[in-house]
């Protein structure tokens, strides 16, 4: 079991990850300890999916760089979740179903370019 996985994002940006992530997600925000807090960035609840819940860290980089191949894989509802970040705007992109047999999955990015996959449970 994994506890958390973390992204970056550049400083300021935490807004626009939060309408991502708890906006088109529904993922509720997480206070983060004071002393952790002063560095910036947002937590996340990710609702296990057939398991326990894990969360999503989203840090301050300084020199920030949206992370375009290494990438969280999250299990969901895959239908809801793609009509979610769709109807949101955001790119839904498909993996071929012959990569992994018998598992739907797709990418998309957050708010700031970080690669997402969710894939079915």
């Amino acid at each position: 079991m994994i506890h958390h996985v973390q992204v970056a994002c550049p400083a300021g940006a935490e807004d626009a990850q939060r309408a991502f992530y708890t906006g088109v997600l529904g993922w509720p925000e997480l206070p983060k300890p004071p002393l952790l807090a002063r560095r910036g960035g947002c937590w996340f609840r990710v609702p296990g999916v057939g398991g326990p819940d894990g969360e999503l860290h989203v840090g301050v980089e300084q020199d920030f760089r949206p992370a375009a191949k290494a990438h969280p894989a999250f299990v969901v509802d895959v239908d809801a979740t793609a009509e979610a970040v769709a109807a949101a705007g955001h790119r839904v992109v498909w993996a071929d179903p012959a990569e992994i047999p018998g598992r739907r999955r797709f990418h998309t990015f957050d708010a700031v370019g970080n690669r997402l996959e969710f894939l079915e449970g």
